[in-house]
């Protein structure tokens, strides 16, 4: 038997043309993310240009609007970051998962810190930004709910809804701000305390 051959065709034009379209596009959201990232929370749109390689009006062409290319990076952003953001166990003592989500948090929080202080002064002006951190709070809280289901078990319906309330609010960003960049605790520190305060909140009675 003779092994068969693939003939790879070659690009046609609208392929090519839609090829260099979607490279664009992609080179422009990743200069955004990238002048975020640099502490920029506001880039103009022809900084975002300049660092994409291309032109205002090609921005323009790929994104009809500042709030379709903003929703275009946070969908970027949340890709990126899909992969540390495993399941957790939900078995073992209180301390280890405590742990292990102050630890997953702080990985995450690590890598989307600038883009996540841009998105929240982006947010009260942008719908496309606001659902997507709701979103993302939402997703914590279930999170949450979920991971310390034990303690939260035993506890009347409301005094649930203030205990997980607070546990999705020390272990959410903001926490982590305050933390890192107001308190002055180094990332192993931060995650520590981040532990330590869940520890303590779901144990009290």
């Amino acid at each position: 038997m003779h092994a068969r051959t693939s003939v790879r065709r070659p690009l046609r034009h609208d392929d090519r043309r839609l090829a260099r379209s979607a490279a664009t596009r992609a080179a422009v959201v990743e200069a955004l993310l990238a002048l975020l990232e640099a502490g920029d929370a506001q880039p103009s749109m022809p900084r975002i240009a300049a660092r994409a390689g291309v032109s205002v009006r090609s921005v323009f062409q790929h994104f009809a609007d500042r709030e379709a290319l903003y929703a275009a990076a946070a969908d970027r952003q949340t890709a990126r970051i899909a992969g540390l953001t495993a399941p957790l166990d939900s078995g073992g003592p209180l301390a280890i998962r405590a742990a292990a989500l102050a630890a997953q948090r702080a990985r995450v929080f690590a890598l989307i810190a600038p883009v996540r202080r841009a998105a929240l002064l982006i947010a009260p002006v942008s719908p496309a930004i606001a659902v997507r951190l709701a979103a993302i709070r939402a997703a914590q809280r279930r999170e949450v709910a979920q991971l310390f289901a034990v303690e939260l078990r035993r506890l009347s319906p409301a005094r649930r809804r203030r205990r997980a309330a607070a546990a999705a609010a020390l272990s959410g960003f903001s926490t982590w701000h305050v933390l890192r960049a107001q308190q002055g605790l180094g990332t192993a520190a931060a995650q520590r305390a981040v532990a330590e305060a869940l520890v303590a909140l779901l144990s009290a009675r």
